[in-house]
Order: C-alpha cells, then sequence, then structure tokens
C-alpha cells in the first residue's frame, strides 16, 4: 500500500512508488459528517468503503470519464469484485480525511486499486479494491476500453 502523503486538496496527483508499481496517487478531502459515525462516535466501518468508492468515482471523473456515459457510450460498468481492509485507527465526527486512489494493477477486464483514509499523515484505514469491468446489459466480464485503458496506462509503470 501506498504510505507517501498525497495533498489534502481535492483532484491532487502526487508520485509515490512501492515494490510492485510506480502510479500516480489521486486524491479527495472527505468530511466526517454525524450520520457518517455509529453509537461509539466513530465513522461506522462500511462508510469507509463509501468514502474509497467516492475517491475511486471521482478519480474517474478527473480522467474525463463520467461513470454514466462510460455505460451509455462504451456499455461498460464497473462492479466491486473484492475488498480487503485493514482498519488501523478510528476517524471521529467533523474530522476532515483525505481518501485516495493509486491503480496497483490493470487486467483486461479489471482494475486493482490501494486505497487509503488519512488524516493529516496518519493512515486509518488501508485496503485493496479490485473493480470489474461489465457488460452493462448482460453483466458479462468485458475488455476496458482502449480509451480509458490508455489513461489508465499513462500513470502506470512497472517496477525496475
Amino acid at each position: 500500500m501506498p504510505r507517501q502523503a498525497a495533498s489534502g486538496r481535492s483532484g491532487i496527483f502526487s508520485e509515490s512508488s512501492n515494490r510492485r508499481r510506480v502510479s500516480r496517487i489521486f486524491s479527495i478531502p472527505i468530511r466526517v459528517y454525524y450520520e457518517d459515525t455509529d453509537a461509539g462516535a466513530v465513522v461506522y466501518y462500511a462508510n469507509y468503503l463509501k468514502f474509497m468508492e467516492r475517491a475511486r468515482t471521482e478519480w474517474l471523473r478527473q480522467m474525463g470519464f463520467e461513470q454514466d456515459e462510460l455505460s451509455r457510450r462504451e456499455g461498460i460498468l464497473f462492479a466491486v469484485r473484492s475488498a480487503h481492509l485493514e482498519f488501523l485507527k478510528p476517524a471521529r465526527f467533523n474530522d476532515l480525511l483525505e481518501a485516495t486512489v493509486q491503480v496497483i494493477r490493470r487486467g483486461k477486464a479489471s482494475i486493482t486499486f490501494g486505497q487509503e483514509i488519512r488524516r493529516e499523515e496518519i493512515t486509518l484505514c488501508e485496503g485493496e479494491v479490485k473493480v470489474a469491468c461489465l457488460d452493462a446489459g448482460t453483466f458479462a466480464p468485458r475488455p476496458i476500453p482502449e480509451i480509458l485503458g490508455s489513461k489508465i496506462d499513462t500513470g502506470i509503470a512497472t517496477w525496475t
């Protein structure tokens, strides 16, 4: 998982590397609202997945793609295939968080992301989320369209 902090401003890319890949990190700010917390006054665990989903959606938007347009024009949609999260520290009401997105791998019909939720320089939750590219009508796996794949590939280079 990436450990280098990205800027706290909306939609910022920064460079980061790990042993497997070198790619860009995208981040968005997220404010914790009362509705995001549980009876213990901390962010409810499932909401970290929502924060990560928002960040992936904004990552696509930053590259010029809207999910509804991808469905209409390219006939595809993305669905989470797997998610593995580690909850390290709690986030609380009114915290200003940063949700990051980093492409770890791109397959023919899937993308694996490394994602973190941070407060300042502290990682609160980290995870790996794999999304599958599916045909919007049949929900069968489908190759990622070249128009999107080429933009993703510009941010990925194999570690050598």
